[in-house]
């Protein structure tokens, strides 16, 4: 006997707990074979509000706990993606058309990238630190910190949780808090993920998933006063140029948009951080 099928309705990930859009609205993902696999939240500008309010209440927390801290919270989060790695694979293989072999080998890069940025939570500052020679009886440091709530648009199209890992995990070794759009054709993987971090030990309000359209969502998050700065790179449809003038106008950082996944690199947790300079006077004794 046959079982009937249960369509899924994925939701949102907004401050730890996964709401539906204020809207009601949702939207039909479909496989490579355009076969339907599940609906998705199509989130508003209202969800977006939303998310950023949630991560500025979360950043403080987040920024202000240790590095080592940080960087176990980020290590358990590979922990449970290991846990969970056939799903992933099967999500990637189902919206994607990928072989098992070729999601296989996404789902164990995505995991081997988490890994790599978590090791960087307590070394990154000193690496990026600096002693600064100065002349007098003083001590001059430079420091990197946090920048604050990072909005960022998640790779479109490819490597939808490959994309989606490279983006955030930088940004959070850092110490930001961030509201990410996921890739709107291949959001699975993004909501997949949301319930790993759900699980692990990342506060609520530190990481916001929202899926649906990004030419609907991100412009209100490029324009809102409290997010501090704006990761592009997966905006490359849109008309990115009147995103970065909507940011200018209230002083966010941004990361242009590039073609594909980006790499793993020390810059990009450099991206997203202020470089603190403090003075203090030698002791004279």
């Amino acid at each position: 006997m046959s079982r009937l099928s249960i369509p899924k309705t994925y939701k949102l990930y907004i401050g730890g707990k996964f709401p539906r859009s204020e809207s009601g609205r949702s939207y039909e993902i479909t496989g490579a074979d355009g076969a339907f696999l599940a609906n998705a939240s199509l989130a508003s500008r209202k969800d977006a509000r939303d998310a950023v309010v949630a991560a500025r209440a979360a950043v403080s927390g987040w920024a202000g706990a240790t590095a080592y801290n940080r960087g176990q919270v980020l290590y358990r989060v590979a922990e449970v993606l290991e846990g969970r790695r056939a799903q992933f694979v099967e999500e990637l293989r189902a919206s994607e058309g990928l072989t098992a072999a070729e999601a296989a080998r996404q789902v164990d890069e995505t995991i081997d990238t988490w890994v790599w940025y978590a090791g960087w939570a307590d070394k990154f500052v000193q690496v990026a630190g600096a002693g600064n020679p100065v002349a007098g009886p003083f001590f001059n440091l430079s420091v990197p910190e946090p920048t604050g709530v990072v909005a960022i648009v998640a790779p479109q199209g490819e490597g939808s949780l490959l994309g989606l890992v490279r983006v955030v995990a930088p940004a959070l070794v850092a110490g930001n808090a961030v509201v990410v759009v996921a890739d709107e054709r291949h959001p699975l993987s993004a909501i997949s993920l949301a319930e790993v971090l759900a699980t692990s030990d990342v506060p609520g309000g530190v990481v916001n998933v929202l899926t649906g359209s990004p030419a609907e969502i991100v412009p209100w998050l490029a324009s809102h006063a409290d997010v501090n700065a704006l990761d592009l790179t997966g905006a490359g449809e849109l008309e990115w140029v009147d995103l970065e003038i909507a940011a200018a106008e209230t002083l966010k950082r941004v990361l242009r948009p590039e073609p594909g996944v980006p790499a793993a690199t020390l810059d990009r947790i450099l991206a997203f951080t202020e470089t603190k300079t403090v003075w203090h006077t030698k002791s004279l004794i």
